[in-house]
């Protein structure tokens, strides 16, 4: 009997030191030292870590030093390369840390408004209609199977590349009561469908029972530019169709200047938006080569000139943000990038690309009087914070304008076709 209770005595003992370990402060310094950083070569930042004991050594893999010690808990980069700082306890190593310095990066944040003019890939079609023949009301676009959100990418073997295009070849296979032959895409595969023209009755047209839409057009932010390479990125999520609500594949884009003329407050419930105006035949700054989630990329034709940070600037990892203040730069009327307060609340340490990377609240009194808080619009505005471009904004939350999401800007600068693990030579070229 005393044996039991020994032994469970020593059980109840050993389970409570197991609990109570990870509030030791030695094991909680332990596992807080991270096992790999990733970092820039620039004199703005240095690398903190923990301070576990006094002996700390730092161990290069190059030929030459890529960091030095400040202290005993910060680190300062020399050059680009790999190095490894070594934690030591009574002369045994306890902890590596690996340490990859890369070469020095800088965009130069954005904060313009800008107009974006799209061009689909081929037509989009965005509804059904219905055709009054003298036989009865038919819908030719469902009886060859085509839905909407579909693009119809070619007729009879020709390529199509707006709206314009489309009637003529109605109109023929209409007179010579023939089907037209159509190449289809529904999201990632490619099909051929017959579709066959039939003739309103109303007026005397050949229909094909199918609204399309070639072009689409927006307002936005400036998030970067390169000024190296003139590439850039903006919005910071993908531009979707208002009526099929489905990305838009692009054919061709370009971005003009946008004036802001007036904004809609955000409330609960209800998001915000600015009211801009711009020409589609305005002189382009810039072409779209790319539309994607993370936002639309592609080159300036010249560098913007008019923005509240004319300097390049360093940029952060998503394992470098800190949660506590920030700015961002976006415009609330005309033309004028200002800088306004807003606080990180939350980011992701995200590994692999990822549009949700951290939480943002707008505290400026400024801004909020202004717009109630993010509205559409401001998305792609660039995150700024300890001088550095941390990411963009991107999403209101609908219940609460004052706050919303940002994607991390390497994710965007990746999206670019900006490779900044390579060097400045090949980001450039």
């Amino acid at each position: 009997m005393n044996n039991n209770w020994i032994r469970k005595g020593i059980g109840i003992l050993l389970l409570v030191t197991f609990l109570c370990i990870p509030f030791l402060t030695p094991i909680q310094t332990y596992l807080s030292i991270p096992s790999q950083i990733t970092t820039f070569n620039n004199t703005e930042q240095s690398i903190s870590l923990p301070v576990m004991g006094n002996a700390v050594s730092v161990h290069s893999n190059e030929s030459n030093q890529v960091i030095e010690a400040i202290n005993s808990s910060e680190f300062q980069t020399l050059e680009a390369g790999s190095s490894d700082i070594v934690y030591e306890m009574a002369g045994i190593p306890v902890k590596r840390v690996n340490v990859e310095v890369l070469d020095d990066f800088r965009i130069i944040p954005g904060g313009q408004s800008i107009g974006v003019n799209l061009q689909t890939l081929g037509v989009l079609v965005v509804g059904h209609h219905l055709v009054d023949t003298n036989e009865g009301e038919v819908s030719p676009g469902e009886e060859a199977g085509i839905q909407v959100g579909d693009t119809l990418l070619s007729i009879n073997g020709q390529k199509i590349n707006n709206m314009k295009e489309v009637t003529p070849f109605v109109n023929e296979a209409g007179e010579k009561e023939e089907p037209l032959h159509v190449e289809v895409k529904r999201e990632d595969k490619t099909f051929k469908t017959e579709l066959k023209p039939y003739l309103d009755s109303k007026d005397n047209s050949y229909r094909i029972g199918l609204y399309i839409r070639d072009s689409a057009a927006g307002i936005g932010t400036m998030t970067f530019y390169d000024p190296k390479s003139k590439k850039y990125g903006a919005l910071g999520h993908v531009i979707s169709d208002m009526d099929t609500r489905k990305p838009i594949e692009i054919n061709n884009g370009t971005i003009v200047k946008s004036n802001i003329k007036s904004i809609d407050k955000g409330q609960n419930g209800n998001p915000g938006e600015k009211q801009a105006e711009f020409s589609a035949g305005e002189r382009q700054i810039g072409n779209i080569t790319k539309n994607s989630p993370f936002g639309v990329f592609g080159k300036l034709d010249r560098n913007l000139s008019e923005g509240y940070m004319n300097e390049p600037m360093p940029i952060t990892l998503p394992h470098e943000v800190k949660e506590g203040p920030a700015k961002i730069l976006t415009v609330v009327e005309g033309e004028e990038v200002k800088e306004f307060d807003v606080e990180v609340v939350n980011s992701v340490n995200q590994k692999y690309p990822a549009t949700k990377g951290m939480i943002i609240k707008i505290t400026d009194k400024e801004l909020l009087d202004k717009t109630g808080g993010i509205v559409q619009g401001m998305s792609g505005s660039p995150i700024i914070q300890d001088g550095k471009v941390i990411g963009a904004v991107t999403h209101v939350f609908v219940n609460d304008p004052t706050s919303g999401y940002g994607v991390h800007i390497e994710w965007m600068l990746h999206e670019a076709g900006i490779d900044i693990y390579k060097g400045e030579q090949e980001k450039a070229s």
